[in-house]
């Protein structure tokens, strides 16, 4: 729940810089395929603001997708721990920029979801039945998912449960930007979705949303009165 003395903090910050953020490398166990490799991803780093359009799905519209989509599909054996790396462009890390892997003003949380698919490799990516496998939000501390995401150099870390079943996934990795989330629309969206392959899975059948139609543009946490 988003509390009245986390309105204050984060409606402070002057954070309306340019401190974007791009998920570009999936790592299983620790083990990589690859930069970019098997993510669909823009050029362009900047946020999504309208929950109601295509574009909330695997980004794209104004950051457009670049095509044709890389043709990997990551293994990831059910119960691994899976890596999502994010930087602030297709190439600062390692730079020393300072807005990398995302602006230390972004605050917010960071999110998984699975949408089995009959191929990875599929170019629809509308129409899916999304579930979600991990969430990191506010902390006791008072820090955020933004701030672990920041000390941990671009990298967050999840377990994939056990009980997914075995199959073809897009894997949707979503950071949410809450510094403008006082106003319409001020909520940033980032997110890019992998293309991997659950083996050594289970049987769960869990419930499901639509993107869009997830969120709200007005929903408590999108938007912040």
């Amino acid at each position: 729940m988003i509390t009245p003395s986390f309105l204050l903090g984060v409606l402070s910050l002057t954070g309306y810089t340019l401190g974007h953020t791009i998920f570009q490398q999936v790592y299983v166990n620790g083990v990589s395929p690859g930069h970019l490799k098997g993510i669909r991803y823009p050029n362009y780093d900047g946020p999504i603001n309208d929950v109601t359009t295509n574009d909330i799905i695997c980004n794209g519209g104004p950051n457009p997708l670049v095509t044709p989509f890389d043709t990997t599909i990551i293994n990831v054996p059910a119960g691994a721990t899976v890596t999502a790396e994010f930087h602030h462009t297709l190439t600062s890390a390692g730079t020393g920029d300072g807005d990398d892997p995302i602006s230390a003003t972004h605050k917010g949380p960071i999110m998984v979801y699975l949408a089995k698919v009959p191929s990875a490799l599929q170019t629809t990516m509308t129409g899916l039945q999304w579930f979600k496998i991990y969430e990191d939000g506010l902390h006791s501390d008072g820090t955020w998912a933004v701030d672990t995401l920041i000390a941990n150099k671009g990298k967050v870390d999840f377990k994939m449960p056990v009980c997914v079943p075995d199959g073809e996934y897009f894997m949707r990795v979503e950071l949410i930007a809450l510094h403008g989330a006082g106003s319409l629309l001020g909520a940033q969206f980032y997110m890019e979705c992998a293309q991997i392959r659950v083996t050594g899975g289970g049987s769960a059948s869990p419930a499901t949303v639509s993107f869009p139609g997830a969120y709200s543009q007005s929903d408590p946490g999108i938007l912040i009165r």
